[in-house]
C-alpha cells in the first residue's frame, strides 16, 4: 500500500472509530445539449392566408382567430426559433393547394419553406397527386416536362428531404425516398425517420403510385430506427403523416384525441423513438403515449394550412446521446395574423400573386349564397351536389346518367361575400379552382344496379363515414342503424327504382374511379370513357348555369 493509500484508509478509520459515516463524493450533473424542434404540417401550399373556415384557429383561451399565411408562418418561427433549433415538417406540404402555388407545381411552397429552414419533412399523401416521378423532380431539381420551367428558371429541387421510410419500390425492398436522416445540432446527432399512411393507394389516383408499395407504417419505422441505433444516434424522431380526429373547438394543447390509426403508431413504435409528429388529420393536440416499455413519449400534431407551429423542447444526454424523455415539452402555438408579417416572406408571396393574377382573378360564374361543404344529417353538402351536378353536365355527350363525387375531393367553400374587387357573388377562376385542385380526369363507367348498390354500401368502413355526393337526378335513403353494407335502400334514377340487372352509366373523376377511397365497386364498372378535367367542368358549369343557388338537400335522406 502506498503512503497516500494508507493515510486515507488511516482518515476513513479515524472518522469510523468516532462514529462520522463517511460520504460519497457528490454525483456530477449529466452534461445534456438543449434541442427545439418547431414543425408544420399539413400546409398544403398555403402561401396566402387561408379564408372562410380554414382561416382560423382555437386559441388556448377557447377563442376562434384568424391564423396562417406564410408571412405569418414566418414571423412566427423567427420569434420562437434559437440557436438550437431544427425545422421540421409531417408532410402534405403541397398537393390539394391554392392556384397562387399549384399553377407552379408547387415550386413556390417549397421554395419558401426551404428558406424558412425546415430541413426535413415526412412525405405526405398528397406529396403524390402528380405522381412519383413529380415528386422526385419537386426533390431533386429540374423542369417541369410538360409545362416547362416557372418564370423562377429551372428548379433547382427542394432544400429539406423527403423522408418516406415505408414507400418502397414495387417486388422490392429498395426504399423509393430516403427513410431517415440525421442532423446534428449543438454538438449532438438527432435522427429524423418519416413514414406517411400506409392508405395512400386508396386516396390517390392510383396511377401515379402504381409501382410503389406503402408498408405498415410501424415495422417501416422500426427497422429505420435499429439503422440509425447502429450508427450512434439515439435521439429520435418520427414524423408521420397519419393522425388522429379530436372533438371540434379543442384547444391546441389539448389531449383530446379519439385513439386511432396515429396512437397505434405512436404507442408501437420502437422504444428508440423519443416524440412522434404527427399529421394528416388537420387536427391539433399535444399528448404523452407509453412506448412498447411503458416509457412516456410525445405524440402531437399541429393543425393544416400553417395555422399552427409545434414547438418541442428538450435536452439530450451527451454521454448516451439519447433524449431525457423527463424534459420534453411541447407546445401548439397558433399562427395569429395580429403580428408584423415578415417582409421578405409577405413580398414574395406578393410576387407569385402577380404571376398568377390574370388567370386567378378572371370571373367565371356567379352564385346566390355560400356553397358549403357544410353536410346535411346525412352527408350531403350543397357545395358536392353542385360539382356532381357539374360533373354530370360535361359527361352527358358521353352517355353519362347519373354522378358522383368524393366528399373529400372538395378543399374550399364557394363564399359570396367577395374575397377581392370582384364583388359578392362573383366567382373567379381561382376561387373555382381551390374548390378542384386536383386535376382530375372525368370518366364514366357502365355499372349494373346491383353494383350501384354494393358501391352506395361502400360509403361505411373501419375508416369511417364517406358519403358520396349525387347528382340531382339521383336519389336514395341511409340508414345508420342497420347493419354495414345494408344500410342503403330507395336508389332511383329520374324517379324510376333502380333494377339490379340493368345496366347505368355513372360520371365520377379517376380518382374514384379506379376504386380510391374504399370505392373498390368502381374498379369494376366496363366499358370506361374518359372526358375533360374536372375542374374545366366545374368552370364550364359555373358559367352555363349562373348564377347558382345551393341547391336543397334532400338528394340522401334517412328513415
Amino acid at each position: 500500500m502506498t503512503r497516500r493509500r494508507f493515510k486515507a484508509a488511516a482518515l476513513l478509520a479515524a472518522l469510523a472509530v468516532a462514529g462520522v459515516a463517511a460520504q460519497p463524493a457528490a454525483a456530477r450533473p449529466v452534461p445534456t445539449a438543449t434541442v427545439r424542434l418547431l414543425a408544420l404540417n399539413d400546409f398544403h401550399g398555403n402561401l396566402e392566408p387561408p379564408s372562410g373556415g380554414s382561416g382560423t384557429a382555437v386559441t388556448e383561451d377557447g377563442a376562434s382567430v384568424p391564423a396562417g399565411g406564410a408571412a405569418y408562418v414566418a414571423a412566427h418561427m423567427k420569434a420562437l426559433r434559437d440557436r438550437n433549433t431544427l425545422e421540421v415538417a409531417q408532410g402534405d406540404l403541397i398537393g390539394a393547394s391554392p392556384l397562387i402555388s399549384a399553377l407552379y407545381h408547387d415550386e413556390p411552397s417549397v421554395q419558401f419553406l426551404g428558406d424558412l429552414g425546415v430541413t426535413a419533412s415526412a412525405v405526405g399523401n398528397h406529396e403524390f397527386d402528380e405522381g412519383y416521378q413529380e415528386l422526385l423532380r419537386i426533390q431533386n431539381g429540374g423542369c417541369h416536362p410538360v409545362d416547362g420551367c416557372s418564370p423562377e428558371g429551372k428548379w433547382k429541387g427542394a432544400k429539406f428531404d423527403y423522408l418516406g421510410a415505408n414507400v418502397l419500390k414495387k417486388n422490392t425492398q429498395t426504399p423509393a425516398l430516403k427513410p431517415w436522416t440525421i442532423r446534428w445540432i449543438n454538438g449532438v446527432p438527432v435522427g429524423f425517420i418519416g413514414v406517411v399512411t400506409k392508405t395512400t393507394p386508396s386516396i390517390v389516383t392510383a396511377e401515379g403510385v402504381k409501382d410503389l408499395t406503402f408498408e405498415d407504417e410501424v415495422a417501416a419505422a422500426n427497422r429505420s430506427a435499429r439503422q440509425l441505433k447502429a450508427r450512434g444516434v439515439r435521439a429520435i424522431v418520427l414524423l408521420v403523416h397519419e393522425g388522429d380526429q379530436t372533438p371540434a373547438g379543442q384547444r391546441p394543447d389539448a389531449c383530446g384525441v379519439v385513439p386511432g390509426a396515429g396512437t397505434r403508431i405512436a404507442r408501437e413504435a420502437d422504444p428508440e423513438i423519443d416524440v412522434v409528429l404527427a399529421g394528416h388529420t388537420h387536427q391539433q393536440y399535444v399528448c404523452t403515449v407509453p412506448d412498447p416499455n411503458g416509457q412516456p413519449r410525445l405524440y402531437s400534431s399541429g393543425s393544416s394550412f400553417g395555422r399552427v407551429i409545434t414547438q418541442v423542447d428538450f435536452k439530450v444526454n451527451r454521454l448516451t446521446r439519447d433524449i431525457v424523455r423527463t424534459s420534453l415539452r411541447g407546445d401548439n402555438h397558433v399562427v395569429t395574423r395580429d403580428v408584423p408579417p415578415d417582409p421578405a416572406t409577405e413580398a414574395f408571396v406578393q410576387k407569385w400573386k402577380a404571376r398568377v393574377a390574370d388567370k386567378a382573378d378572371a370571373p367565371v360564374g356567379k352564385i346566390t349564397a355560400d356553397l358549403t361543404r357544410a353536410p346535411s344529417p346525412y352527408g350531403e353538402t350543397a357545395l358536392g351536389d353542385v360539382v356532381a351536378d357539374a360533373q354530370l353536365a360535361a359527361m352527358k355527350a358521353q352517355g353519362a346518367q347519373i354522378a358522383l363525387m368524393n366528399p373529400g375531393g372538395d378543399r374550399a367553400d364557394l363564399v359570396y361575400k367577395a374575397s377581392g374587387g370582384e364583388g359578392d357573388g362573383v366567382v373567379t377562376y381561382g376561387e373555382a379552382f381551390a374548390v378542384q385542385p386536383f386535376s382530375n380526369v372525368l370518366g364514366v363507367t357502365s355499372l349494373t344496379g346491383a353494383q350501384l348498390d354494393a358501391l352506395l354500401e361502400q360509403q361505411w368502413t373501419s375508416a369511417g363515414e364517406k358519403i358520396l355526393q349525387p347528382s340531382a337526378n339521383l336519389r336514395f335513403t341511409i340508414d345508420r342503424a342497420r347493419p354495414v353494407g345494408d344500410r342503403v335502400s330507395g336508389i332511383t334514377i329520374d324517379g324510376t327504382p333502380v333494377d339490379p340487372s340493368a345496366t347505368y352509366k355513372v360520371a365520377a373523376n379517376n380518382f374514384l374511379l379506379g376504386g380510391g377511397d374504399g370505392f373498390t365497386t368502381f374498379a369494376q364498372g366496363t366499358g370506361q370513357v374518359l372526358g375533360p378535367i374536372d375542374l374545366d367542368a366545374f368552370v364550364a358549369y359555373l358559367k352555363s348555369a349562373s348564377p347558382v343557388a345551393p341547391p336543397a338537400l334532400n338528394r340522401i335522406s334517412g328513415p
